[in-house]
């Protein structure tokens, strides 16, 4: 049975492990963004009150395995809680935290490196706060910002295979419930693979391009 007959055959049940593993994505991919663009912003404002701690805890968190954080909220502080949680919900919990730390930590880098004689530049010219805002620091933080949260949803993208291990029927345990019925794990795991690149691939080479077509160096400043 070659990788393409398992996709066919397969097909349903692979299909609903993707819809399982998209829905997870976009819940970590919208809670992620949205709060990691509120303390990147807060932090860049106020960095002794927000911006320091938060980048205390991303230092924390990029010391911790995804997967150590995981089975962490889901085994033992539900037990010291006494809490009992869908396991879709603690994946969803756990990687949005990630997420959102991982963002913060870009917006927060690019507002405060943000070259102050574009505004003062805005202001001289007479355009208001709320123009200076819009017309200048927001698409330039953009083009600075966009290449490099593509790229980071697609790693949260591809984390999403650790909730399999906590018994989230996403495309990876779907993967290994049929390598169990059927016993072929080199073609249904290069199976997994094909997936994989048809949906990462085009989202890397677009970060790319608009890393290279958009990003600019401000090191010139």
């Amino acid at each position: 049975m070659s990788v393409w007959d398992i996709l066919i055959r397969y097909q349903s049940a692979f299909a609903g492990g993707l819809i399982v593993t998209f829905k997870l994505a976009m819940i970590v991919w919208s809670a992620g963004l949205a709060c990691g663009s509120v303390l990147g912003i807060l932090g860049a404002k106020w960095n002794i009150l927000v911006g320091i701690p938060s980048r205390i805890v991303s230092f924390a968190l990029s010391g911790i395995p995804i997967l150590v954080f995981l089975f962490w909220l889901h085994y033992p502080l539900q037990t010291m809680l006494g809490l009992v949680i869908d396991p879709f919900v603690t994946a969803a919990l756990t990687l949005s935290i990630i997420n959102a730390f991982a963002v913060s930590d870009v917006i927060r880098g690019v507002l405060a490196d943000f070259p102050k004689q574009y505004v003062t530049a805005g202001m001289v010219c007479g355009m208001t706060p709320m123009q200076v805002l819009i017309y200048i620091q927001m698409p330039i933080v953009l083009r600075q910002t966009v290449p490099v949260l593509l790229m980071i949803q697609v790693n949260m993208l591809q984390a999403t295979l650790f909730a399999s291990l906590i018994s989230v029927s996403e495309i990876f345990r779907v993967a290994q419930q049929i390598n169990a019925q059927i016993y072929r794990p080199v073609e249904i795991y290069t199976a997994l693979g094909v997936l994989f690149l048809f949906i990462c691939l085009p989202m890397n080479g677009l970060a790319l391009w608009l890393k290279a077509r958009y990003t600019r160096d401000f090191s010139e400043k």
